[in-house]
């Protein structure tokens, strides 16, 4: 009888653990995806169970760019070409945005936003960070193929503008870094009535 709960007992140690790893497992995952999802500083905050208050931000520098003639290139396209095409260029913007103070903030479909001066802040060095950074983009996109159109160009539609912005955390199941202000709005205004 004793044995038997010896066993019993040590059956029971090892599901715990096995349990007990396993969640720890999920949680270095699901922390991996919220540091994918807001900034790092935001992240951390969440993390440790501190509330992430909405931040007015008095200078920051919007960038907000679209692919010229998308709909016209996505008709040309099956569905997984155009997601192998986006995946491909963010991909590229992702490694050329890294060499700059800024932060990605979302994209959404061909739409590509970044911020510069937030969450941290940068002193006037926003506005030089995104117009360098635009530069770049617009550079690699000189050079980018369309795998499967390598003779239709792509060409982006960019919206710069400096001022005051707000930024915060929306939503608690799937949480978004999300920008407010006529900042941001101006940056989108300015892209979409640009010719490309």
């Amino acid at each position: 009888m004793f044995k038997m709960m010896e066993n019993y007992s040590s059956r029971l140690e090892d599901q715990v653990r096995t349990r007990t790893e396993e969640l720890e497992k999920e949680k270095r995952k699901k922390e991996i995806l919220i540091c994918r999802m807001l900034p790092p500083v935001v992240a951390e905050a969440l993390k440790a169970g501190v509330a992430v208050a909405p931040e007015t931000y008095d200078e920051v520098s919007i960038y907000i760019s679209d692919i010229v003639g998308f709909t016209t290139i996505s008709a040309m396209s099956t569905p997984l070409q155009v997601v192998d095409l986006l995946n491909d260029l963010y991909t590229l913007f992702d490694k050329t945005i890294a060499n700059y103070d800024v932060y990605k903030v979302e994209t959404i479909g061909d739409a590509y936003l970044v911020a510069s001066g937030l969450p941290v802040r940068n002193g006037r060095r926003h506005a030089g960070e995104v117009a360098m950074m635009a530069l770049d983009l617009l550079s690699a996109c000189g050079t980018f193929t369309i795998k499967h159109l390598p003779k239709v160009p792509l060409r982006l539609r960019i919206g710069l503008h400096s001022g005051p912005c707000v930024a915060g955390v929306v939503g608690l199941t799937m949480p978004r870094y999300c920008l407010f202000g006529d900042t941001v709005i101006r940056a989108l205004q300015l892209e979409s009535s640009g010719a490309g």
